[in-house]
């Protein structure tokens, strides 16, 4: 099965929690695996911890100095930062499902990552 989920992004960078969305797609799988991906080259997916709301705010810091917007790129659309960040976690990831449940670590959620926003994105799950 391959759904789609639409994601609506609020700031140039942003981590969006879309652990619940995915939830519900998968609450009637008994055993498997789930896909999530992310169809563009300015966003990604991770997993990271969902209990404190700085841990987003601290990768966005970190990702902002280790990767800092308008630093003489070449690409002229002026988002090759937001490229690169992209590139560092990645466009997907794959999660067990288990009696209608994602298999997470307790702090542990899936986190949609906006590089270039705001923007409205999508996410493919393939389950």
């Amino acid at each position: 099965m391959i759904k789609e989920i639409s994601v609506k992004t609020n700031e140039r960078n942003e981590f969006i929690n879309i652990t619940d969305e995915i939830e519900a797609l998968v609450k009637d799988i008994k055993e498997g695996t789930v896909t999530i991906f992310c169809p563009h080259t300015t966003a990604a997916i991770t997993i990271n911890e969902n209990a404190d709301p700085d841990v987003t705010r601290d990768l966005k810091m970190k990702f902002n100095k280790m990767v800092p917007e308008g630093e003489g790129y070449a690409h002229a659309e002026g988002n090759s930062d937001s490229h690169v960040k992209s590139s560092m976690i990645g466009p997907s990831l794959t999660v067990i499902i288990k009696d209608g449940s994602l298999i997470l670590g307790t702090w542990q959620s899936i986190y949609f990552c906006e590089f270039d926003g705001p923007r409205s994105r999508k996410v493919i799950i393939k389950y």
